[in-house]
């Protein structure tokens, strides 16, 4: 049987063609709009930030750190330079493999394990454009053996850049401080625009403290680049500007021989110049060598460092706190004077202890016989405990605080360093706050001599002994006498310092207290009569400081005891007397008596300063 006959329906298939060929048309010119309204965005709306990331892609913006202004002291020595060295440096982004890239590097210049680790520390503090150092201080074979083969390595840079380099090294370590690479702690504080581009920062010393004026300005370069990152030529470029050098009121020459005088002692001076407040010397024995920390510590140097019991990384000058002993004799003098509770020619009977009304402890003089009756002036020359013991005892501690604050104890300095200490000016309130106790009577005594719980600095002493000088003028000690930048001297800057002027008058008895302490050193009962000369008078107070206290009824051998516990030995002096030009404090660590040790240490410094050039031994 056959099939019947199919016939097409020519006109559906016309019609369903005819509405695929609209809806085709009508798709592609969608696209084509799509595709013109795309170019107009990226041609013409978007035309400037496409422009800028293309101009990006091919001009880098490279920082340039400014030079680190330098330091000197009052005569122009070098304390602070700035070294040239070559760092082979690695741009991460630039490298394909970075660990084949450092082994193949390890054959031509050698990488250590340190290196490394602080190639890898620093590569999470920068940026990753940035370049990271692999290695510092290549020497001159190492660069030439680099430079043949430095077409082998993309991203791979030998730079050169000023390092920085202490020449004093020991001498001047707790003065001028050091610089070290900037911690990712440092980068939390620091304007990246301010430093992009630097590797160091100031960490202690005159180096943390004039920072900002040390530092500079940093310049900026434009450089073309290829495809693959390396520079083709410099387009434009902002020179930074440098870093402004320090000129100092220290005199390194004096600093070395005070640091000499001092001997097999650890401890510290200080000299003040009377008529601007410069600070001539400031002495931290032991120091350390501080260009151990420029490009990072080895471990093992600094857990000796911090571990050696003579403590070379503590500012004795600044940090060290000491009972002022019988050094602040003086100040407590005058302040009995300037309150009206005693007078200059009243005398008290030292029998060799005090004792407090109606109580048994006895208060011991240094001397177990007695002074006798001694005047003020007899006192402070014979150094007479019981004296003092009954004038703190008259004065009370509310008053006896608030006189002694006038010489600048218990308080900052104001010197132009960081991390100075207040010292410990004793009173009922401070020590409920610092302890949780009651004041007690005998607390009071022994403060008129500088025990107990009194503590001074050896800035606080220094400044404390130029405020007599000056009868009760303060100035604040300064280190740094004036910044410049370069040889300019139109960009000169003087540091500014402040002055204070004591309530305690120069009428009341200042004249006599400062015979008494010229009678210290040239009387025949005085403690200092070593230092006697005949070039200049000197004015003085000696001080005898306990590390540890000794009990009722027993006595203080020195042979027996250990060589750390001893007696801390002090003094203070200004000089000429009559017309003073220079002020000094003296700490001499375990040293015993301070006419025997600490006094010497301050005539060392004043001649050096009053008799330069007088003398051959200068």
């Amino acid at each position: 049987m056959s099939q019947p006959t199919t016939f097409k329906d020519y006109q559906r298939e016309t019609r369903l063609f005819s509405s695929r060929v609209v809806a085709s048309a009508v798709i592609v010119t969608l696209l084509i709009f799509a595709n013109i309204g795309h170019m107009f965005r990226l041609q013409v709306l978007e035309h400037e930030k496409y422009r800028t990331d293309s101009r990006e892609n091919r001009v880098k913006l490279r920082p340039l750190p400014p030079t680190r202004g330098l330091i000197y002291d009052r005569n122009g020595v070098l304390l602070a330079d700035n070294r040239l060295t070559f760092s082979l440096e690695i741009t991460p982004y630039q490298v394909k493999n970075l660990e084949e890239t450092i082994a193949s590097i390890s054959k031509i210049v050698t990488i250590s394990d340190k290196d490394r680790q602080r190639f890898n520390r620093l590569r999470r503090q920068f940026r990753r454009f940035d370049s990271v150092p692999i290695r510092i201080n290549l020497s001159d074979e190492e660069l030439g053996r680099f430079a043949v083969n430095s077409h082998l390595f993309q991203g791979v840079d030998i730079n050169a850049f000023p390092v920085r380099e202490y020449p004093l090294k020991e001498l001047t370590s707790h003065v001028v401080g050091y610089v070290a690479r900037i911690s990712e702690r440092d980068l939390l504080k620091l304007s990246e625009s301010e430093y992009s581009g630097s590797s160091h920062i100031g960490k202690t010393g005159l180096e943390q403290s004039y920072e900002t004026e040390l530092h500079g300005k940093v310049g900026i370069q434009q450089v073309e680049v290829n495809a693959a990152g390396r520079p083709i030529r410099v387009l434009d470029k902002t020179p930074p500007q440098g870093g402004r050098n320090l000129y100092l009121n220290l005199d390194t020459h004096i600093q070395e021989i005070a640091m000499s005088a001092f001997g097999e002692y650890n401890g510290s001076a200080i000299a003040i110049d009377l008529a601007t407040g410069g600070v001539i010397t400031m002495v931290s024995k032991p120091g350390f060598d501080p260009n151990l920390f420029v490009d990072g510590i080895a471990q093992n140097i600094y857990q000796a460092l911090l571990k050696s019991p003579d403590k070379p990384l503590y500012d004795r000058a600044l940090k060290g706190q000491y009972p002022p002993g019988s050094t602040v004799k003086p100040f407590v003098a005058w302040s009995g004077l300037a309150s009206g509770v005693t007078q200059f020619a009243n005398r008290t009977y030292c029998r060799g202890y005090f004792l407090l009304p109606g109580q048994s402890h006895q208060y011991r003089c240094w001397k177990k016989a007695g002074h006798g009756s001694v005047n003020m002036g007899e006192a402070i020359t014979r150094s007479c405990d019981v004296f003092f013991y009954d004038l703190a005892h008259k004065l009370g501690i509310e008053r006896f605080g608030k006189l002694m604050s006038t010489f600048g104890f218990g308080q900052k300095t104001g010197v132009d360093l960081k991390d100075e200490r207040d010292g410990v000016l004793p009173s009922p309130e401070w020590k409920r706050s610092a302890i949780g106790q009651v004041w007690y009577p005998g607390e009071t005594v022994i403060s008129g001599t500088g025990q107990g719980y009194f503590l001074v600095t050896p800035m606080q002493l220094a400044t404390a002994a130029a405020t007599m000088a000056t009868a009760g003028t303060r100035k604040t000690p300064r280190l740094v006498a004036h910044t410049q930048l370069g040889d300019d001297e139109k960009t000169r800057k003087a540091v500014p310092y402040e002055t204070y002027k004591s309530n305690l008058t120069p009428g009341k008895g200042h004249d006599q207290i400062v015979n008494a302490m010229v009678m210290v050193v040239e009387g025949a009962g005085g403690t200092a009569r070593r230092i006697a000369n005949d070039a200049y008078s000197i004015a003085g107070k000696t001080g005898t400081a306990q590390v540890f206290t000794v009990k009722q009824g027993q006595s203080y051998d020195e042979d027996r005891v250990p060589k750390h516990m001893r007696d801390h030995a002090l003094f203070i002096a200004f000089a000429p007397a009559d017309n003073p030009r220079i002020a000094v404090g003296v700490i001499a660590e375990n040293a015993g008596h301070g006419g025997s040790v600490a006094a010497p240490i301050a005539k060392e410094i004043m001649d050096a300063y009053l008799l330069w050039g007088k003398n051959d031994k200068w």
